[in-house]
């Protein structure tokens, strides 16, 4: 109560003019009733707890920004990981691809030159065969040209031939 009325002198002061005497200024001071200990006790526990449920709400919601902070980053870092890998995969694919690629051409060339020989061979088979064709059909003009010439002597002298009796 001391500390009010001092308070209260001191603006009073502060906002009359000095003008006035000192003795002609009485400080107005509401006179509040007596409140018991009792309801100044259960005033102040209504306070304290309405003030530790606002302090308990602000540091709740201090941990909820910052957990959503942590998350958000968290979760940035995980999207930035996953991009990288997501590249590294495709630049895997690309050079596996490319390698594919690289092999199918070494093994077309190679398929293409294989061919080559191939149909080379064939074409030398088929000379070659056309050669041992064309080198029975000489000998066998040969043998038919002989065995008419044995049968027109044959048939000349009247004698049979020698082979004749040798194959019977």
């Amino acid at each position: 109560m001391a500390e009010e009325r001092k308070t209260v002198e001191a603006e009073t002061r502060r906002l009359l003019p000095e003008t006035l005497p000192k003795e002609t200024l009485t400080p107005v001071v509401e006179t509040q009733e007596p409140v018991s200990e009792k309801e100044t006790a259960t005033s102040t526990y209504i306070e304290n707890t309405q003030l530790s449920r606002v302090e308990a709400q602000k540091r709740m919601s201090l941990i909820k920004a910052w957990e959503e902070s942590e998350m958000s980053k968290i979760e940035n870092k995980a999207h930035k990981k996953k991009a990288v890998i997501g590249a590294w995969v495709k630049i895997k694919e690309a050079t596996l691809e490319a390698q594919l690629k690289k092999i199918e051409q070494c093994l077309e060339k190679k398929k293409a030159e294989h061919a080559e020989k191939m149909k080379n061979k064939m074409a030398m088979i088929h000379k070659e065969a056309e050669e041992r064709k064309a080198m029975v059909e000489a000998k066998h003009a040969e043998h038919l040209l002989k065995v008419e010439e044995i049968a027109s002597k044959c048939r000349a002298t009247g004698k049979a031939p020698k082979k004749l009796l040798v194959l019977l």
